[in-house]
């Protein structure tokens, strides 16, 4: 784990805000020259605090009016590995987000769809068709609230 200062915390604050924020801005808004706050930045990613860079896509905007979480628990744990499951549920392009918990259920999905018709056909033609698929629960997200950055422990 690596350790960070007031200055880091800052700037993993800082760009929770704003990914796209230069290391010139950032080092003026907190004091740095652009060397020393890049080589800060630099040090975070090395250290595994920023993971990689994202682009956060509105499936909405692009047509994808529904979202729905997948509770999925495994048929036949043992006859099909979880790596076996884990591929072919992550080449479904519908299934944003594959986690495997610890609960009620063995993965849990977010899974878009145009609408409820095109979701009832992924559903059927491809998720209940996975290797060791059992149980399944959904529940259709209504609406969605985001936190604005990391939790407040930094």
């Amino acid at each position: 784990m690596i350790r960070l200062d007031d200055t880091d915390r800052a700037l993993v604050r800082a760009f929770t805000e704003d990914a796209t924020a230069s290391a010139g801005a950032l080092g003026r808004r907190f004091g740095l020259s652009q060397p020393a706050c890049w080589r800060r930045i630099k040090r975070l990613r090395e250290g595994g605090v920023f993971r990689d860079s994202r682009l956060d896509v509105d499936v909405a905007a692009l047509g994808f009016g529904v979202t729905v979480f997948l509770g999925v628990k495994l048929a036949t744990k043992g006859r099909v590995s979880l790596e076996d499951f884990e591929r072919a549920v992550s080449a479904i392009p519908e299934v944003q987000v594959v986690e495997h918990v610890l609960g009620l259920f063995d993965y849990r999905l977010r899974v878009v769809a145009r609408d409820i018709p095109d979701f009832e056909r992924v559903l059927r033609r491809r998720i209940m068709t996975l290797p060791g698929a059992g149980n399944i629960e959904a529940n259709v997200l209504l609406s969605e609230e985001r936190r604005p950055g990391p939790l407040d422990l930094l």
